[in-house]
Order: C-alpha cells, then sequence, then structure tokens
C-alpha cells in the first residue's frame, strides 16, 4: 500500500505568508497567483481557487492570465522559504519512519507495508501521517490518499477531505474507480502533464477512455509520455524512489540595507569562513552547495552549486561561489550558504596512501581514486544517473534494448 500526502496550493500559502491568509483571501474573492521568477519565462505559478475560476492555470502565460482575470493579484515567490518549510514537513513524516518520495512541495509519497507492525495496521500509518502534518503545522489543509500505486493514491489524496484519508485497497476496486476519473488528474505527473491539453482536443475526457485507445495508438501520437498516461490509467504505477536523508549545515546573514556587488561579496567571504568553522562539518570537505538570497524587491533567489572536486579552501570557495553571486537579479537584503552534499575529509592524503606515482599499482590506485571523485561529483551535479556503464547481458539477442543494459558505474 502506497500512502499520498497533499498540501494544495503549498507554495502559494508560503509566498502568501500561510495558508490562513490565502483562506481569507479567498473569502474576500481575490485571485491570487505566485508571479514569475525574476529573469524567467513569463508564466504564473500556482493560483488560487478563485483565479482557477476564472480559467487561470499554473504554467499560464501572464499576459494571457491577466487577460483572462484582470483582478489577479501577483504575489512573489518564495522558492527559499518553500523549500525550508516543506523540508519541515518532509522531516516530519521520515519521524515516523517513512521512506519519503518527495515528488515537489506539497506532495510526497510513501510504502505503509513496512509500517504496519510499528503504528498497528494501515490505519495506525495514516493517523500517525496526520499526527506529523499536525505538528508541522499541516494538518487542517494536508490530504492523505492510499492505494496500491503512487497515482492511485494521489487520486484517492486529490478527493479527500482535510483530516479524512481515502483508501482505495484493491486493484480491481482502484481501476474501477480510476475509469471514471477525468484525464486532467495526469497534470499533477510532470511526465503526462503535457498530454491533457492534446487529449481534451481529442475528445479524450476520462481515463478509462484512455485506457481503451490502445498502446499502437498512444505510442504513435504522444511516445513514451502516452504509454505511460495508459499504464497509469490501468493502475500500474513505476515502483517507488525514496530519498536518501541527508545532512545539512547552513549559515545566513542579514543586511542592514540592500546590497550588491563587493558588499554582498565580503558577505560571502564571511559566510564561508563560518561554514568552514562549523564543528559539525568534521573537516569534511565540501561537495555540493546551495547560495541564496532574500530580494529586495520581494521573493527569493537561489543557486546550486557544484565545483570541479570538493573544496575546502576558503578561498576557492569564494572563487567559485563569486561567479554564481553576480547572476543575482536584484539587491538583497539577506544572504545564505548552506553545505548540501559533504566530501572525503580534508587530511585524506590520495598519493602518499596510494603509493608513488612512479610505481605502476601505485598509479593505476591514484588514477583509480581520481576518477572515483569525478564520478561522486558528476552524481552531485546531475543526480545518481550521471555515472553508468554498459553491462552486455545477452549479445545473442535480436533486440537491442536486451543486448546491454546500463548499471551504476563503481570504479
Amino acid at each position: 500500500m502506497v500512502l499520498c500526502v497533499y498540501l494544495p496550493r503549498f507554495e502559494l500559502a508560503v509566498a502568501a505568508g500561510g495558508a490562513a491568509q490565502v483562506a481569507e483571501q479567498a473569502l474576500r474573492g481575490a485571485a491570487l497567483a505566485i508571479a514569475p521568477a525574476p529573469g524567467g519565462q513569463p508564466r504564473v505559478g500556482e493560483v488560487s481557487s478563485a483565479a482557477e475560476g476564472f480559467g487561470v492555470h499554473r504554467g499560464m502565460a501572464l499576459g494571457e492570465a491577466l487577460a483572462r482575470c484582470p483582478e489577479l493579484r501577483l504575489v512573489p515567490g518564495d522558492p527559499l522559504q518553500t523549500a525550508r518549510a516543506w523540508e519541515e514537513v518532509a522531516g516530519a513524516l521520515e519521524g515516523i519512519g517513512a521512506a519519503l518520495e518527495p515528488a515537489r512541495p506539497g506532495l510526497a509519497y510513501f510504502a505503509a507495508d513496512g509500517l504496519r507492525g510499528l503504528h498497528g495496521g494501515e490505519a495506525g500509518v495514516i493517523a500517525a501521517a496526520g499526527r506529523a502534518l499536525r505538528g508541522a503545522g499541516c494538518g487542517g489543509v494536508g490530504r492523505i490518499g492510499a492505494g496500491p500505486t503512487r497515482f492511485c493514491a494521489l487520486v484517492a489524496a486529490l478527493q479527500a477531505r482535510p483530516r479524512r484519508a481515502r483508501v482505495k485497497r484493491g486493484e480491481t476496486e482502484a481501476r474501477r474507480h480510476l475509469a471514471r476519473c477525468p484525464v486532467a488528474l495526469l497534470a499533477h505527473r510532470a511526465e503526462t502533464a503535457a498530454l491533457v491539453e492534446p487529449l481534451h482536443r481529442l475528445g479524450v475526457r476520462t481515463l478509462g477512455e484512455l485506457a481503451a485507445l490502445g498502446p499502437a495508438a498512444l505510442a504513435d501520437r504522444f511516445g513514451e509520455p502516452g504509454l505511460l498516461a495508459r499504464r497509469l490509467a490501468l493502475g500500474r504505477d513505476t515502483p517507488l524512489r525514496p530519498r536518501v536523508p541527508g545532512e545539512r549545515l547552513e549559515e545566513s546573514l542579514e543586511l542592514w540595507e540592500a546590497g550588491s556587488g563587493p558588499a554582498l561579496e565580503r558577505v560571502l567571504g564571511l559566510l564561508v569562513d563560518r561554514l568552514l568553522a562549523r564543528p559539525e562539518r568534521r573537516g569534511r570537505t565540501l561537495r555540493a552547495l546551495i547560495l541564496s538570497a532574500r530580494l529586495a524587491a520581494g521573493g527569493t533567489w537561489s543557486e546550486r552549486v557544484v565545483p570541479r572536486e570538493a573544496l575546502s579552501d576558503p578561498r576557492r570557495l569564494r572563487l567559485a561561489l563569486g561567479l554564481r553571486l553576480a547572476l543575482l537579479p536584484a539587491p538583497a537584503t539577506a544572504l545564505s550558504l548552506a553545505a548540501e552534499r559533504f566530501g572525503p575529509s580534508e587530511g585524506a592524503q590520495g598519493a602518499l596512501a596510494l603509493g608513488s606515482p612512479d610505481d605502476a599499482h601505485g598509479a593505476r590506485l591514484a588514477r583509480r581514486a581520481r576518477l572515483g571523485e569525478a564520478v561522486g561529483q558528476a552524481r552531485a551535479a546531475a543526480g545518481p544517473g550521471a555515472a553508468l556503464r554498459a553491462l552486455c547481458v545477452d549479445p545473442d539477442s535480436r533486440v537491442p534494448e536486451r543486448r546491454v543494459v546500463l548499471t551504476p558505474f563503481a570504479p
């Protein structure tokens, strides 16, 4: 059984100052939407229910959104605070033992099978998840759904009422229920969101009609996303991919007045020195960092920085981070620096520990160590699938996909 935790309009609630503020604006009939990010695509972000009543939806062009709803109020997005608030919710859910797969801020999944004995059955797991949401301050808006797959649990959560979970127990029951659901539910999956509009133009309204089209027709028209949409409509889905909880160190500094240029560079140097002096670092190098700022005009800005190699030299860190600081779109009133991933200890002596470079065996070990460091940096920058190797499993097969498979590379 898969559980889905859904917090409606989570990003908008954080940007507007809380769910209570969004509810108050909804009672007044005000239409809210997250403004486009500075320097990004001119498209609105998450929208309120009043804006949806005018036909405004997430990802719509700003000009079209204002044409449909001239009274639309744009709220500056706050991705930094959103990430912090969502991490608090995710930590509360992981505190009950859940191996969480966060899809986006406000939406996450986890398997309940391994938690039944800990919490006394599926009902106990759902109750524990509800208590975790209430502890994180989201009990009044959080919705919980359960189903045999990730997509079935998402549909159940979307149709659930606050404080009351909705459960779809069997595959047959879930498939029968999905057949009556609208294809608009595919918009909640990033891989199938682009299919909703063309399916509506083709006259496909429900997931049951989508499943009846057949795999050949969907693959010919939409490719792999079409086949995935059909599998979702039939109650099948890919396995969960839980995240690996990591350690995070953060330093921040408030500015007396909005600053930019050399002033921010000096603040950045101070943050680097503070981060390196933290005892929790335990002498480890820094492999991935997040540089963020609160803008004077409203909203926040963040940039993920992965150097070529794990560093602990303050001069090199300031140089690598200073290049990204130049991308700041506006003066900032606060600057933050967080270490997201760590490398080996700065006291490791690669060449001395592995042997002399003149020795053939020592040279091979040193080369393997450098290769391992490069693989670690690539995975920190692009994810766990960044470094793979081809493994020949069936060289005599006539199907190319069966001859070779990709597996994680281990130097």
